[in-house]
């Protein structure tokens, strides 16, 4: 069914769910593994155990790099993608920006050359991975302010210094243009889209088609296939990794300051709603086109086809609009036409809701989709790398996992063991979303999965009780009512 994200109450525990991450019990901090404060930023990163729990300033120092030192890329990433919850990224960087300072002497006169030679490099690699994979944070002037204050510093000991910050400031300028024309198309394609007046169906004889269908505009499963990819594939690009933290983003309780904390500002997760939102837009429009048709051959020809489409989806690696093209097909006003399933052969559908079984916590989609994982680590085209998730489902996912582990333990540590699992979750993602969608496109297609004209809830139930009369009186009065209201707005 049609999905809601961002809230709590949305998410209901499917049978068989464990967290990916065994949280530790109150009480059991795990001192032995955990930096202590001090020792310096190579304390538990590349000798020893892993870090999983430590003071929030000692997980600052550790990616602060120094001359002999740089922290290790998957400690950068889930360090930036969780730090968040806790404090700013324009503080953090502030934070990261002083340490520097005063570590590496940058306040001086004159600068020790041979020493911030050392430094510089690795100083403009944790700048450069924090703009290439946080673009959005730097839309914060601060950010940008402190960025060029560091390499100010240290650009008058080599004047390749210079060069880079203006290569960096280039490509973050581009990449967040990118970033706003998508969530501008995102915004024109919403405004596009159109719904059909419930009014028209309010009739016992249906007049003429008052739209174009989908089999007019695309016959082929195949086609349509690869065109709802592509549609994935542009909206997986637009979503950052901080939209998963901040969509549950919460107040850190050790958080004393009497402004607005970052996780009180307005939670910035405009691609990922935006994503779900078309997910109940194919829920919809599958309905609707199932419903359309006046005679009940045709339902049955639309609903064949798109169990074909659910195919190819399946076989392409896109699960998110499978589970998309099977939840349309089983909202009630689809299912209720018993006439037109009778004409339908079923079969494949039934093997496909197999697949996306919500039984044992989606355990057969799950297997599907590790193995459609595999088949992208070792694929030698773009076609074989392609995995797109049933993504409502792993916002569930990461919802659970932020909910069943607190991000601080009894002794005020950061829960860094929770962090890393987030961070293996949605790099993941993060992975997956950059695969460039192999298919051609076909703007026509494109054009009308995006504005085709969808009926409301109300609207799909009308449609669906013209095209197979109510069976039990509890449909009957809903059918009057619901002709009742239609004409009434007339």
């Amino acid at each position: 069914m049609p999905q809601t994200v961002c809230s709590g109450t949305m998410f209901t525990t499917s049978s068989g769910f464990s967290p990916h991450l065994a949280c530790a019990e109150p009480g059991e901090e795990e001192e032995e593994g955990a930096p202590q404060e001090g020792p310096g930023p190579a304390a538990c990163l590349t000798e020893g155990p892993p870090i999983t729990s430590a003071s929030l300033e000692t997980l600052i120092q550790n990616l602060v790099p120094t001359a002999d030192y740089y922290p290790e890329k998957a400690y950068v990433f889930t360090f930036l993608l969780s730090a968040r919850l806790f404090i700013p990224p324009s503080e953090l960087l502030s934070r990261v920006c002083e340490l520097c300072i005063k570590q590496q002497q940058l306040d001086q006169s004159p600068l020790d050359t041979v020493k911030v030679r050392k430094f510089g490099p690795k100083l403009l690699q944790l700048l450069t991975e924090w703009t290439e994979t946080f673009p959005s944070d730097f839309r914060d002037e601060k950010m940008v302010g402190h960025l060029k204050d560091i390499i100010h510093r240290i650009a008058p000991c080599d004047e390749a210094y210079w060069k880079t910050l203006n290569q960096m400031l280039q490509k973050l300028s581009q990449r967040l243009a990118l970033l706003s024309q998508g969530e501008e198309s995102i915004v024109k394609v919403s405004l596009n889209a159109s719904s059909i007046s419930d009014k028209l169906v309010a009739f016992k004889t249906k007049p003429p088609p008052i739209q174009k269908d989908i089999l007019s505009i695309c016959n082929d499963p195949y086609t349509l296939a690869q065109q709802l990819t592509h549609v994935e594939l542009e909206h997986l690009s637009h979503i950052g990794p901080e939209e998963f933290v901040q969509a549950f983003v919460q107040k850190d309780p050790l958080d004393g300051t009497q402004q607005p904390s970052f996780s009180e500002q307005k939670k910035k997760t405009s691609n990922l709603e935006a994503y779900v939102r078309w997910f109940n837009r194919l829920c919809y429009l599958v309905a609707t086109e199932i419903c359309m048709p006046s005679k009940k051959k045709q339902r049955a020809t639309v609903i064949e086809f798109f169990i074909d489409v659910a195919r190819e989806c399946f076989n392409i690696g896109n699960f998110n609009s499978l589970m998309a093209i099977i939840s349309g097909m089983n909202m009630t006003p689809v299912s209720r036409l018993k006439k037109t399933w009778s004409k339908t052969k079923t079969a494949k559908f039934f093997i496909l809701e197999h697949q996306m079984d919500p039984t044992g916590n989606f355990y057969n989609y799950r297997t599907a989709l590790r193995g459609a994982a595999h088949r992208s680590q070792t694929a030698n085209s773009n076609r074989e790398r392609i995995v797109i998730p049933f993504f409502s489902l792993l916002i569930k996912d990461i919802y659970f996992l932020n909910e069943g582990c607190a991000n601080r333990l009894p002794n005020g540590h950061v829960n860094f063991e929770k962090f890393v699992e987030l961070a293996r979750q949605v790099g993941e993602f993060m992975t997956w979303k950059q695969v460039e969608c192999p298919f051609e496109e076909d703007r026509a297609i494109l054009h009308y999965l995006h504005t085709a004209p969808i009926f409301s809830e109300d609207g799909l139930y009308l449609a669906s009780y013209e095209s197979e009369s109510p069976e039990n009186q509890v449909e009957k009065d809903r059918w009057k009512a619901l002709r009742s209201n239609v004409l009434a707005k007339t």
